[in-house]
């Protein structure tokens, strides 16, 4: 069953989130008073490139499966670590197609836009954990494993339990890119 682990925000711009016990997410802005909330782009080095692109990185989702694959490489990692607003456990988030919808059961819905690009601050939790996170397919093209970033589509509050109903864009899928 796929369900909400925990849920994180914060007004700073700081790499790590601190877990809360709600948080809001309000349509076409994102999670209310993040400091990646607003219909522009919000991450520094994309407002340094162009402020006026739009933010599909609204929310940030990571399953927490991840942080088992983390420890059994030797990196201790737990919810809002890697800056995510929403842990996940029992949906394979990196395989689901551009457009997927998730719909949590206070009625708040997203849609997912893409894979997040680690970045750099991601060895402030760990020397290496940036390569941990960074993985080849078969084919030899780049698997991203630091989570997935959607937009809002409907609002409510989401909270740890609470369970995630996956919706399938109609095909063709289109596979999430990185945003």
């Amino acid at each position: 069953m796929a369900e909400v682990v925990a849920v994180c925000s914060s007004s700073e711009h700081s790499f790590s989130k601190p877990v809360r016990d709600v948080i809001t997410l309000e349509a076409g802005l994102g999670v209310a008073g993040d400091a990646h909330e607003g219909i522009t782009v919000k991450h520094r080095s994309r407002v340094a490139k162009d402020p006026t692109q739009p933010n599909l990185r609204q929310v940030h989702l990571i399953h927490a499966e991840l942080f088992d694959l983390l420890r059994s490489k030797g990196y201790t990692v737990a919810p809002g670590d890697m800056g995510e607003n929403v842990t996940t456990v029992g949906i394979d988030l990196l395989t689901l197609p551009t457009g997927t919808r998730l719909s949590f059961q206070s009625g708040a819905e997203i849609a997912l836009t893409g894979l997040r690009n680690p970045c750099a601050q991601i060895e402030q939790l760990g020397r290496g954990l940036t390569a941990a996170v960074l993985e080849r397919h078969e084919d030899g093209s780049l698997a991203r494993l630091a989570g997935v970033m959607a937009v809002v589509l409907s609002g409510g509050e989401i909270r740890s339990g609470d369970r995630i109903t996956v919706q399938h864009p109609a095909e063709p899928h289109q596979p999430l890119e990185c945003v």
